[in-house]
């Protein structure tokens, strides 16, 4: 059996420790033959195939990015797109395909396999919101950095008496902006899924100045107003039809800033969060995950994904994750408000 690879949407600490486990467990136990597809959907619609051999995958364990290369390619917003992935699949012979990629990428996965072409999905994205795996890797790397720089934030605005904003990744969810504020020691936690009061903001900010300590505001990217539209930078759309977020951390600080009297900063953390090497929980994670797809793809139980439920790899089918984002409970991030203002 041949089998192809490819990892699509932004980039993920751990993709090459997939990469790795797959290739290994598949060639040395069960002679499969791998190829990779270069730069995600996009490799399989332009039939870019690199060979993918136990010398390819070795080293690239602790690595950040994938050695593949990714895209945000959508192959049903390109003519002829299930022909032209059939056509690379057939002109290489691949016999199954693992899709390493978020909401997005397995959403594209999720109509192929409909269309009846083999493929195995793995679960990626630092924003932890893929539904039906308690968590992807990448989300702790991100986690970690985030909590590193929100610590070394803390010292500057105490010195200075500023507020600090912390802007983190997190679209429909604020999976990273709980867990880093939290262990951080953030003030203020804001999170797209509990449109926030900013005079309530303001006034948990002056609080802080009131027994003389500099407060910090973490707030996931896609964090809104109660009453008001998501703060946006930039208007453009990605071929799945996602704006490019940022802003709403330069909106708070204005806004904290002319509200309260007092100086204001913002730190985005943006790419960095997603960059360098992952964890060693993500290692773990992303191993095992690669592990379990090539047994699913030996077991021909193609239209699944894997995912983690407590310390298991279980397979749930692609069709069960759709249209469905994994967010922060109410009740969860309400166990933590006698941390903020």
């Amino acid at each position: 059996m041949k089998v192809a690879v490819l990892t699509g949407g932004g980039d993920c600490p751990g993709l090459n420790a997939v990469i790795r486990s797959a290739v290994r467990k598949g060639i040395q136990e069960y002679g499969f033959d791998f190829v990779g597809l270069r730069d995600g959907w996009l490799g399989a619609l332009q039939g870019h195939v690199v060979p993918l051999e136990i010398a390819d995958v070795r080293g690239i364990l602790p690595r950040g990015g994938t050695i593949l290369g990714s895209s945000r390619t959508n192959p049903f917003k390109h003519e002829d797109g299930v022909r032209r992935i059939r056509d690379t699949l057939a002109a290489h012979q691949v016999d199954a395909l693992v899709v390493i990629g978020g909401e997005d990428t397995l959403g594209a996965a999720t109509e192929l396999s409909r269309q009846g072409i083999n493929l195995v999905g793995v679960p990626k994205t630092i924003d932890n919101d893929v539904s039906g795996t308690d968590y992807t890797f990448g989300f702790d790397t991100a986690v970690g950095i985030a909590t590193e720089a929100i610590d070394r934030l803390h010292t500057t605005a105490e010195s200075h008496m500023r507020t600090l904003v912390v802007e983190v990744m997190g679209r429909h969810s604020g999976w990273i902006a709980l867990h880093a504020g939290v262990a951080g020691g953030a003030n203020v936690i804001l999170i797209p899924e509990q449109p926030f009061d900013i005079d309530q903001v303001c006034e948990q900010v002056k609080n802080r100045f009131k027994i003389n300590y500099a407060p910090i505001v973490v707030a996931a990217e896609g964090a809104t107003p109660k009453e008001g539209q998501m703060i946006l930078k930039d208007r453009s759309l990605d071929e799945y039809g996602h704006v490019h977020l940022s802003g709403i951390g330069e909106w708070l600080t204005q806004e904290i800033s002319q509200r309260t009297g007092m100086d204001a900063r913002t730190t985005v953390l943006g790419h960095v969060q997603r960059g360098g090497t992952p964890s060693a929980f993500d290692r773990w994670l992303a191993t095992r995950f690669g592990l379990h797809a090539v047994d699913a793809v030996r077991d021909g139980d193609f239209g699944t994904m894997v995912a983690l439920r407590g310390t298991r790899i279980i397979r749930i089918a692609l069709d069960d994750t759709r249209g469905k984002t994994k967010v922060v409970d109410p009740s969860l991030y309400d166990e933590f408000q006698v941390f903020f203002g």
